[in-house]
């Protein structure tokens, strides 16, 4: 199920790709799927992805005529289902009192499933339940990222990527800074050349909009048309030979980082930030980082520039990491175990129990003992 109102669209994010590369997967296995919207008809996004099954329902309400299970992927307000629901935690909770009370009626009545350890963490304290009731299911890199053939290299070129999208909690701004940056700056002395290519995802959005009319106009940057299907990604990354997430961690964390294991596949080099769900991305390529800093992402590029291109070997054991199989298998086993309680359950649990009379008369109304 997405956000009612809210077309799928392709080639913005990591919520898009996991949702779509789950249905492939589970429909190639034989497992009935699709994508399911809300009042848009066929103009759903469905056509920017060919030979995904769509399913297109007129109101929130009509959820509760499915008879199969249901998998919430993004927001949706609450409504009862014929067989118990779930939902998809992609990303953090809201920090806002209205949204988060919001939030946490959405979810009431379903079984919540993260996409990390640390997603599971930051949620179970939000929903007030214990950690072991949330389940993780790992996003995965579609396997175009791990089979795409790699671009020559130049002699002393490195070219730099970043593919996440325009918006300041992904830390487009600290790149900025960093391209100033003397550790940057000097290796033209040392006769290294450095390309810092952006991609326009995102820029459909306010946020977006600002962002891309800045990078339009910065002679340090090569900006380019967002790809919207993981071979074209697959391809624009195994043009480069790093790839940087320096996420913000001052009001965003990122729940996972699926462009990190997708670059790793695509045998990149990464440097990200030290923060939320990026270390559980490590797949024996990457650079951590401390958030939020320009000197620390320049030195962070430096060292994945001395420690050169990833062997192919490598590369073979990323690509083993975070598979489209692994992400199925944990979801189906989540879906098939038996039901577990969920968060509204639990709190009603407890409070019947808050009500229920004491086992033990009060102290002041015991017998005193006579010895």
């Amino acid at each position: 199920m997405w956000s009612p109102g809210e077309t799928l669209p392709a080639g913005t994010g990591g919520s898009e790709n996991y949702t779509v590369g789950q249905v492939r997967e589970l429909n190639r296995r034989g497992v009935d799927a699709q994508v399911v919207t809300v009042g848009l008809g066929s103009a759903d996004g469905r056509d920017g992805f060919p030979g995904i099954p769509f399913l297109a329902l007129a109101r929130a309400a009509d959820v509760g005529r499915l008879d199969g299970t249901v998998v919430f992927v993004s927001e949706f307000p609450h409504v009862a289902t014929v067989n118990p629901p779930f939902q998809m935690l992609h990303v953090p909770p809201p920090s806002l009192r209205g949204p988060r009370e919001e939030m946490r009626s959405q979810t009431r009545d379903r079984t919540p499933i993260a996409t990390s350890r640390f997603a599971a963490a930051l949620w179970a304290r939000f929903l007030d339940v214990d950690i072991e009731t949330i389940a993780v299911v790992y996003p995965f890199a579609e396997t175009a990222f791990g089979t795409h053939p790699r671009a020559g290299r130049r002699p002393a070129r490195v070219r730099v990527l970043y593919a996440g999208r325009l918006s300041p909690e992904k830390g487009i701004y600290t790149l900025l800074s960093t391209l100033h940056h003397e550790l940057i700056t000097e290796l033209a002395d040392d006769g290294i050349h450095l390309t810092f290519t952006v991609t326009t995802a995102g820029a459909e959005k306010p946020q977006g909009r600002i962002i891309h009319r800045m990078l339009a106009t910065h002679s340090g940057i090569s900006l380019v048309t967002a790809a919207l299907s993981p071979t074209a990604m697959a391809a624009l990354m195994t043009d480069h030979d790093i790839v940087v997430m320096p996420s913000n961690s001052q009001y965003w964390h990122e729940t996972f980082g699926i462009v990190s294991i997708e670059a790793q596949h695509a045998g990149c080099r990464v440097v990200a930030s030290d923060d939320g769900g990026l270390p559980e991305t490590d797949c024996g390529a990457i650079t951590f980082i401390r958030p939020d800093d320009a000197a620390a992402l320049a030195e962070g590029i430096r060292q994945a520039i001395a420690l050169g291109p990833v062997p192919p070997g490598q590369r073979d054991r990323a690509t083993a990491r975070f598979t489209i199989e692994q992400s199925v298998d944990q979801l189906l086993a989540v879906l098939d175990r038996p039901h577990q309680p969920t968060p509204a359950e639990i709190i009603e649990e407890l409070e019947t129990l808050g009500r229920l009379p004491s086992p033990m008369p009060p102290l002041s109304s015991r017998p005193r003992s006579t010895a």
